[in-house]
């Protein structure tokens, strides 16, 4: 799987979770994996916390992320 088709596991539904972005629909947010990584957690961890995700998972949670930091952000606000 490369790169590029690890963001296809990253799916936005309205009905999900307020639209958040979540890991293959599953009610798991990119947010909370990026959280568990920020905290130190290691990706053996996380995929202990959370059986249902794959390592492919939390490798596309970075790279949306990634991704995203290619945006504006207005600072004053985080």
């Amino acid at each position: 799987m490369t790169m590029s088709n690890l963001v296809d596991r990253i799916t936005i539904d309205p009905e999900v979770c307020n639209g958040k972005p979540t890991i293959r629909n599953l009610r798991i947010t990119v947010k909370t994996v990026l959280e568990y990584l920020a905290a130190g957690e290691s990706i053996e961890n996380i995929l202990e916390a959370y059986p249902v995700l794959e390592k492919e998972d939390i490798l596309a949670a970075i790279q949306y992320a990634v991704k995203m930091s290619d945006h504006e952000v207005n600072t004053s606000s985080i």
